[in-house]
């Protein structure tokens, strides 16, 4: 693991400061203007928030504990810290997602619905152009460190940004007479939220029982096959690691090659990975092509 890359995971913390500093503020904001002028849409989407904070704080704190170095018991690092952070926020937003349902269903079936004052569609909005901000900054260092991670976060703020408008829009449409528009937001931001929460729980079990993306493997198989001197790939297998990738491949080159020549080309993958798909931990194994297809015709004609 080369050192600018835990230089970039500690960049990727500063975004993830900025999100929980922001989704404190707009938590706290939303919430208390919610309950005080009676929006359940606005509500909601405090408490989205909420859960957007123990989201973020998950982030930063796989953030640190992926910087620690390799040990005795973690020879590949501790970077799956990142993983498991987020695989626990998924749990935490799943049940604040359901409770804003049950809630906002309570609401919505009340004999008595209350109209929320038009103060708390301002608040949406305000909230709303926040996180916009905020995402485009996240996004913009995520893809200049290629922090996965950092990535997904910024993600989820764009998300923040659309829920905060369309509680705005709920907010605005009970003004004219509508007064369930602002319960059934409330119910659109909860299962937002657990859309969110399962999208999180998805990646982070695909990731954590190497599962990996079939088209992002064969990108990787085609850069590896236009390598100089690469003959053909006998096999190739790559894993999530927190926010980067491990690789193993098999490559078969001209037998006639020296051991110095062999050694040049599995360097010539490794520069070709971190160049182009910014991945540091590429395991070469060079076999000579016609040795393995002598073998193949022998095992043929024992049969």
């Amino acid at each position: 693991m080369k050192l600018n890359q835990y230089d970039d995971i500690k960049q990727g913390e500063k975004g993830a400061w900025v999100s929980i500093a922001a989704y404190l503020v707009l938590s706290a904001l939303k919430l208390a203007a919610g309950y005080w002028f009676v929006s359940g849409a606005l509500v909601a989407d405090g408490f989205n928030n909420l859960t957007d904070i123990v989201a973020s704080a998950a982030v930063l704190i796989g953030l640190r504990i992926s910087q620690k170095p390799p040990d005795k018991d973690h020879p590949y690092g501790h970077f799956r810290a990142e993983t498991i952070a987020a695989l626990i926020a998924s749990f935490i937003m799943a049940t604040v997602g359901i409770q804003v349902l049950i809630t906002a269903v309570k609401s919505l079936f009340s004999p008595t619905q209350h109209t929320p004052n038009l103060i708390t569609a301002w608040v949406a909005l305000f909230a709303a152009v926040c996180m916009l901000g905020v995402y485009f900054y996240n996004k913009k260092l995520a893809l200049r460190i290629n922090n996965q991670a950092l990535l997904a976060a910024a993600k989820d703020n764009l998300s923040d940004a659309l829920v905060s408008i369309g509680a705005a829009i709920g907010i605005i449409g009970a003004q004219f007479g509508l007064p369930w528009l602002d319960p059934v937001a409330a119910i659109a931001v909860g299962l937002i939220i657990c859309k969110t929460a399962w999208d999180i729980f998805y990646s982070s079990t695909h990731a954590l029982t190497d599962g990996f993306d079939e088209n992002e493997l064969s990108s990787l198989r085609a850069t590896i096959a236009k390598t100089k001197g690469v003959k053909s790939i006998k096999d190739i297998k790559a894993r999530v690691h927190g926010s980067h990738v491990l690789v193993d491949v098999i490559v078969q080159v001209d037998p006639q090659l020296t051991l110095i020549e062999s050694h040049r080309i599995s360097d010539e993958i490794e520069q070709r990975m971190g160049r182009k798909h910014n991945i540091m931990s590429v395991h070469v194994h060079v076999e000579p092509q016609e040795l393995i297809k002598h073998i193949e015709m022998n095992g043929l004609n024992n049969h």
